[in-house]
């Protein structure tokens, strides 16, 4: 293939999906988002509380006083 012929079909291909990419609408975070994040948001604390929790407790058992 040319090289003339193949940048003239990949000018094409291009501007299709120019085209095609403007009619795409991106939708805005609803309601159902912005609560799956905020329960992300809570597990994630959850965990790392219970992370220090945990190690507080080991190195409680773990101190022996003399």
């Amino acid at each position: 293939m040319h090289a003339d012929v193949h940048h003239l079909l990949h000018t094409v291909q291009a501007a299709e999906l120019h085209a095609g990419a403007g009619a795409v609408i991106l939708p805005r975070a609803g309601l159902r988002t912005r609560v799956g994040w905020a329960l992300v948001e809570v597990g994630l604390r959850l965990t790392a509380q219970s992370r220090d929790t945990a190690a507080a407790a080991h190195r409680a058992a773990a101190f022996h006083p003399a």
